[in-house]
């Protein structure tokens, strides 16, 4: 009965803060963006060859901002906001 009557607080904490997750979704959002810019550029006919598929956008830009995101989501998981 003592066991029982005995009440033990349990506290539930996330594994980051909220800072932390507002970043996370700042990567992810930024990730999108970079594959949202690589789509397109293909050609309705397979015999016809398309040369936008080798534009800045498709062949810079995107990867770049890929790139980016995963290091803004990186950079979310590593931060410490108790420092």
């Amino acid at each position: 009965m003592k066991k029982q009557d005995q009440k033990t607080e349990v506290k539930h904490e996330f594994l980051f803060e909220k800072i932390n997750y507002k970043i996370l979704l700042i990567g992810i959002g930024v990730i999108a963006l970079g594959f949202i810019l690589m789509s397109g550029g293909g050609s309705d006919n397979p015999n016809v060859f398309n040369e936008e598929i080798f534009n800045f956008r498709r062949i810079r830009l995107a990867p770049t901002t890929v790139l980016i995101g995963f290091g803004i989501t990186i950079y979310a998981i590593l931060k410490n906001p108790k420092k």
